[in-house]
């Protein structure tokens, strides 16, 4: 791991020294190609910059436990930062993990009313919306390619392009047939719908 990581390092520094030069400035697509090479290493690099500084503070703390004065809170300030660097070991080795070729891809997702009715088309608007609010955290744009609006409200069907930074890593799982159950907003008698 820790080598894996030296060369993180040592290529980040290498990408940074590069897109400050001249030459690389002037071409646009190269230093297109050097950023978005620079931004898929920068996790691991702060990471692994963040690793180091805790293992140096944990050697530090460990050179004061015999420390008369001192001796105490470095025995804590040990305890705290062995488990710290665990957790950020741990979080390392999700992010050294392959990624998915795919993951940086902007993706198109379509949502059918399906079988309900109007209330199946209300739930569909209900779901655009959610998507909608989703992607504008996430600093996403929606593009809505095309749309039929149903009377009550809602959509029969609703196709969307979501456009950013990693979009198809945190919506490929969205997949699938969705059931709701509750009093819908079509029913003036109180019963259930699923």
């Amino acid at each position: 791991m820790k080598e894996r990581l030296e060369t993180i390092e040592k290529r980040y520094n290498e990408l940074t020294e590069e897109l400050s030069s001249n030459e690389v400035l002037s071409d646009i697509k190269k230093t297109m190609a050097l950023s978005k090479e620079q931004a898929s290493l920068k996790d691991a690099y702060e990471a692994y910059q963040e690793y180091k500084k805790l293992n140096n503070d944990l050697k530090d703390a460990h050179e004061l436990i015999h420390d008369s004065e001192m001796g105490d809170f470095a025995k804590e300030e040990e305890e705290r930062l062995t488990k710290e660097i665990k957790e950020l070991e741990d979080k390392i080795e999700i992010i050294l993990l392959p990624k998915d070729p795919n993951d940086e891809k902007n993706v198109i997702v379509e949502i059918r009313g399906a079988a309900g009715g109007d209330e199946a088309n209300i739930f569909a608007g209900d779901l655009y919306r959610m998507y909608s609010k989703y992607a504008e955290r996430q600093g996403w744009r929606l593009e809505v390619l095309s749309e039929e609006h149903s009377d009550m409200g809602g959509f029969p069907l609703i196709q969307f392009m979501v456009k950013g930074q990693s979009v198809y890593s945190k919506l490929k799982y969205e997949s699938g047939a969705h059931r709701v159950q509750r009093v819908p907003v079509t029913e003036t008698q109180g019963r259930v719908h699923t």
